[in-house]
């Protein structure tokens, strides 16, 4: 079907029309947890195109080190089809477009797990999420409920490349207006329960001269720890940054919004946790992951202090375990330890806090430890790195 409309001179009538405010309207997105169904899928709004310069842009944004993200050539000679948009863009942004349907009420983020990267995504696919509710605990009338959920992204060929799971700290509705609803969904939630990874790597990955010498699967050993050197100060850049990929929660970039809360969530609009996270990442790829070609996923994610414009932001990562590959010999399996620090050096926190800044700040009141107030993330996560060319 076609439109053919010929447009004449529009006429100004605002001022014929009277005024009737009893018709005012009031959207309002997210979910309340009264309004969070277990078993209740959402297929999230919009969907986002993925395109070489706003990879590119993210990648140097974020400052990632690994010459996937920024080198076409690089990621084609390792046989990939074309350069890779990095992974903390593929889940900041399936994790974004869902903001409207699932958390843009939350009171916080309680964490991440189980995340799987599951396909690549290259200049031209599209994303597309798919969250479902897995449970709802309610923990009193009067204090918010946990709702733990499941998110999808997926291409425009339907295939998953990316899974994870989290969970949101959420308020009851009470006397607050109705969330707009949701359009129902007719499609199957996907997701893989047991997924088989397959990489399109050449059989001799090229290109060693383009990364540094120190971040080969052989140059770690289970035990280390890795101080890595520059921080980074956060400007109100960051509220651009979070509707850039998509994030929808007020909390990140509405003044009027941040400064009505009560307690510590109080005042200037807090950085979204994700791009906290990517930054994290950044920091250390250079030391860590300038050889990795894979990101395999990582768990157990927690943002434990919220950040703000103006702080700085620096990392350690802890080798946790190096796996070969029983079948081949060119790569291995690196789980490493995440730690984000704020306001002090990475080196600092390490001679000031010692082994404490490794220990998980939700288990330290069991074992009559003090929370850390520099620290502001932790996570584990999994690297495919290459092995030293032979």
């Amino acid at each position: 079907m076609s439109i053919s409309l010929p447009l004449s001179p529009q006429a100004e009538i605002s001022a014929d029309i009277p005024v009737d405010v009893d018709k005012a309207r009031h959207p309002q997105y997210g979910r309340y947890l009264d309004e969070l169904e277990p078993g209740q899928v959402f297929e999230h709004p919009r969907g986002f195109t993925f395109t070489a310069s706003n990879m590119l842009d993210f990648a140097r944004t974020f400052m990632q080190a690994n010459p996937l993200y920024l080198n076409a050539q690089y990621a084609r000679a390792h046989g990939f089809a074309d350069l890779l948009a990095s992974p903390q863009m593929v889940f900041n942004v399936t994790l974004s477009l869902g903001v409207q349907n699932d958390s843009e009420k939350a009171i916080a983020n309680l964490g991440y797990y189980q995340v799987q990267f599951l396909r690549p995504v290259y200049p031209g696919d599209t994303v597309r999420s798919f969250t479902k509710v897995l449970e709802r605990r309610d923990r009193g009338p009067d204090k918010p409920g946990i709702t733990r959920i499941r998110t999808v992204g997926v291409n425009q060929h339907n295939a998953v490349v990316l899974q994870y799971e989290r969970k949101i700290l959420v308020g009851w509705r009470g006397d607050r207006p109705a969330t707009t609803p949701a359009p129902e969904v007719t499609v199957d939630f996907p997701g893989e329960e047991a997924p088989v990874l397959e990489l399109p790597l050449t059989a001799a990955p090229a290109g060693a001269g383009l990364t540094g010498p120190n971040t080969y699967f052989e140059d770690f050993t289970p035990g280390d720890i890795i101080v890595h050197a520059n921080g980074r100060t956060i400007t109100d850049e960051h509220m651009a940054l979070t509707y850039m990929v998509g994030n929808s929660h007020p909390l990140h970039f509405d003044r009027l919004f941040s400064s009505s809360l009560s307690g510590k969530m109080s005042g200037e609009p807090i950085v979204y946790g994700g791009l906290v996270f990517a930054w994290l990442d950044g920091l250390a790829s250079r030391d860590v992951s300038e050889h990795a070609v894979w990101e395999l996923g990582f768990t157990e994610g927690y943002h434990t202090q919220p950040a703000f414009a103006g702080d700085t932001i620096g990392a350690l990562s802890r080798v946790l375990s190096t796996e070969p590959l029983a079948d081949c010999d060119d790569y291995g399996v690196l789980t490493l330890q995440l730690v984000g620090v704020k306001n002090i050096r990475a080196a600092a926190a390490l001679e000031a806090h010692g082994a404490d800044l490794f220990v998980k700040e939700d288990s330290k009141r069991a074992v009559g430890k003090e929370k850390i107030a520099d620290k502001i993330f932790e996570i584990e996560r999994r690297l495919l790195v290459k092995r030293r060319p032979r």
